[in-house]
């Protein structure tokens, strides 16, 4: 390696480094490396992306620019942030979303060099034998505390730990939460398990545990009682990273174009105006209206509604993980909700509970066995999505300082979402000191 006296370090051989990002390191920090054109000069970018925090190893290249693989944020060669898909054609960036690039980046001696400071030696020395770079260091998260899976205040809240069926009369089951390993028992009618905690309950077909007195307030899911809805749970799936950021996806309505580019139609464009929200005990409504394509409705097939229709979607989030999702499609009648529950189980890890309930519409009959198939088997496609882009973006938790992250009119759910876990552990500290 290069003597950091000299301010300047040699991260990767010129030849490698192409239109695809390499993650470098450079004085204990990571960067990525990358051509924004064929043969171009090279670029050096931090690590993260200040939106989301998403690693930018993964963006893509397109028309000169590097794209953010989560949301789309454009930047050119001098980092400047020069487009905001969410924000619409004619939006303007803040200027907090230009990344932080190193002072120079050189490609020189077949080696491109980095100095992440300014040097008082203008160029990279030619060094005397051939260059050791450094070993990329993982990319920094924020620099604030994040609320992960093993905050204290999750303690006092209801946690699903498995779905009714997986627990037969007589049987056993062991399950992971905050931590810790518990063993579920079904004697009959009676739940019982060990080690014992505050609470143990079956809700909404799934089995609940509250380890210390709840301070939470129960997620309502109005359809699961609403005979015009059939109901059909997805296998329960795990993701590798804590809850939070996976319920903060969930909440994001202008990530499908990018994340799901090969399921969800791109058409439904990634712009997206200010979302409403309302605040209520223990979290938030939100209710957004636009245009999509609707292709399960069966009247356009036969020419009765065109394929692009209006849809309502209604968000109902309740603190720490649960969420119900409700899609009315305006001009067909026909409504999906969809109701996610996360169990934070370690710190890397959290198992995802999601059922489907669809609706026709009124004076309708019931959706087909083969209908409910057909969206089950999209929604465990996009799901698959969703969990690689976590692993990708390699958290401990939630930022829950706003200075960690960069909002824009889009996120304000998710800036709801942080909101609703701050309050939900002050209420849990003053639960605990009472």
């Amino acid at each position: 390696m290069a003597s950091t006296s000299t301010g300047w370090y040699p991260v990767a051989r010129a030849t490698d480094v192409g239109t695809t990002p390499l993650p470098v390191g450079a004085g204990g920090r990571a960067f990525v490396v990358v051509r924004l054109r064929l043969e171009g000069e090279v670029s050096a970018f931090p690590a993260r992306c200040p939106h989301r925090l998403v690693p930018l190893a993964t963006a893509t290249v397109r028309d000169g620019r590097l794209r953010c693989p989560a949301h789309g944020w454009g930047f050119d060669g001098e980092g400047r942030c020069v487009d905001i898909p969410s924000l619409g054609a004619t939006g303007t960036p803040p200027p907090r979303a230009d990344l932080a690039t190193p002072w120079a980046v050189e490609e020189r001696h077949g080696w491109v060099w980095l100095a992440p400071d300014r040097t008082a030696l203008p160029s990279p020395p030619r060094p005397a034998a051939p260059p050791s770079p450094e070993r990329p260091p993982a990319p920094a998260g924020p620099p604030g505390p994040v609320f992960d899976n093993l905050d204290p205040s999750l303690e006092h809240a209801w946690h699903p730990v498995a779905l009714s069926r997986e627990l037969r009369p007589g049987g056993w089951l062991q399950v992971r939460l905050l931590g810790r390993n518990r063993t579920l028992r079904r004697e009959g009618p009676v739940l019982s398990v060990e080690p014992p905690v505050h609470g143990v309950r079956e809700r909404l077909g799934v089995i609940w545990l509250a380890p210390a007195e709840p301070a939470d307030v129960p997620l309502e899911v109005p359809e699961a009682a609403d005979r015009r809805f059939v109901s059909r749970w997805l296998p329960p799936l795990r993701s590798p990273g804590p809850a939070g950021p996976m319920a903060d996806t969930f909440l994001d309505a202008t990530h499908g174009p990018f994340v799901h580019a090969a399921t969800i139609d791109p058409s439904d464009g990634a712009e997206v105006g200010f979302p409403e929200v309302r605040r209520e005990p223990g979290g938030f409504t939100s209710v957004q209206e636009q245009w999509c394509d609707n292709p399960v409705d069966p009247e356009v097939a036969r020419g009765g509604r065109p394929l692009r229709q209006r849809r309502r979607t209604s968000y109902t989030f309740r603190a720490p993980f649960q969420l119900r999702l409700r899609q009315e499609f305006l001009d067909s009648g026909a409504t999906t909700t969809i109701v996610y529950l996360l169990q934070p189980e370690d710190l890397d890890s959290s198992r995802l509970y999601v059922c489907l309930l669809l609706s026709t519409g009124p004076g309708q009959p019931l959706p087909t066995p083969a209908t409910a198939a057909g969206q089950i088997a999209l929604q465990q496609r996009i799901l698959d999505e969703d969990i690689r882009s976590q692993a990708a973006l390699q958290l401990a938790g939630l930022p829950l300082d706003g200075r960690d992250e960069l909002h824009v009119p889009a996120d304000a759910r998710g800036v709801a979402l942080r909101q609703a876990l701050c309050d939900f552990v002050a209420v849990s500290r003053r639960q605990l000191a009472a």
